[in-house]
């Protein structure tokens, strides 16, 4: 980090502060700063290296609302997902690792912040940020919840019900079957979530084989066979096995009803 301002940063931060700025695009300070085109793309580019500012993406920079006092400067999780989001025109929602964390279904706190999107896929740093984007269609977006931030931001996180689906539809991804199917009996035994709310969520958001095999879990749990039937007519007969639990050999009982074997010694 720079240990003394230059005149062009001086300037940079008392523009910034003045206007009550959070972000800036290259080209909105030729003017008022009375720079070049070259002077603005090398000011921006030294004090994003210095940590002082923080880069979005090429042309778009986050600015503190108050210098750092002796180190770099990073804006908060909230921030750099919610700027990053709004300049795409997108959605997002956390989840994975992050939502296991926050539901308490693991201690485990993430390095990076995992969430699903319309709009990019792939690892992103912003700051000292570090964001794992997964993008899906419109339609996989949904049930999620607001979180409100001890700086007055906003996080989109994945409601409970369906981070506990993602866990199975997503297992390769987040590494979370077996582990899942524990998180769902705990949740259903504390009543956290119902049946019915596991049901329309693995319908809206799962996949054939998510239905499959939360059937056989709800099955297992002894739900009303009414639950399991809205399950059953989202399948299709099929004699295309799936594991129970993916990681594992395909050696075990056949559930014909789900097309799942029980690869689980249970």
């Amino acid at each position: 980090m720079k240990r003394r301002l230059g005149q062009i940063e001086t300037r940079f931060f008392a523009y910034t502060q003045l206007r009550g700025l959070q972000t800036v695009r290259l080209g909105e300070l030729v003017d008022p700063l009375r720079l070049s085109t070259i002077q603005e793309q090398n000011l921006l580019s030294r004090l994003s290296r210095a940590g002082l500012i923080a880069r979005v993406w090429r042309g778009l920079y986050l600015v503190p609302q108050r210098l750092p006092l002796g180190g770099k400067w990073s804006p908060s999780e909230a921030l750099a997902i919610g700027t990053l989001m709004t300049g795409l025109q997108g959605r997002y929602q956390i989840c994975g690792p992050n939502a296991f964390n926050r539901y308490g279904f693991e201690d485990q706190v993430p390095n990076r912040v995992y969430a699903y999107n319309n709009r990019i896929s792939g690892n992103r740093t912003i700051g000292a940020v570090s964001l794992a984007l997964i993008k899906v269609a419109d339609e996989r977006l949904g049930d999620c919840e607001k979180v409100r931030t001890a700086d007055g931001q906003t996080l989109v996180y994945a409601s409970r019900v369906r981070t506990l689906v993602d866990a199975v539809y997503d297992w390769s991804r987040f590494n979370s079957l077996p582990r899942a199917y524990e998180w769902i009996r705990n949740d259903l035994a504390a009543k956290r979530v119902t049946a019915p709310q596991l049901v329309k969520a693995a319908l809206r958001f799962g996949d054939i084989g998510t239905i499959r095999r939360i059937g056989v879990l709800l099955e297992r749990e002894q739900v009303e066979n009414s639950l399991l039937k809205k399950l059953e007519r989202a399948l299709k007969p099929t004699t295309g096995w799936i594991a129970w639990i993916p990681t594992l050999p395909k050696r075990g009982q056949l559930n014909k009803r789900w097309g799942v074997i029980l690869n689980d010694n249970e």
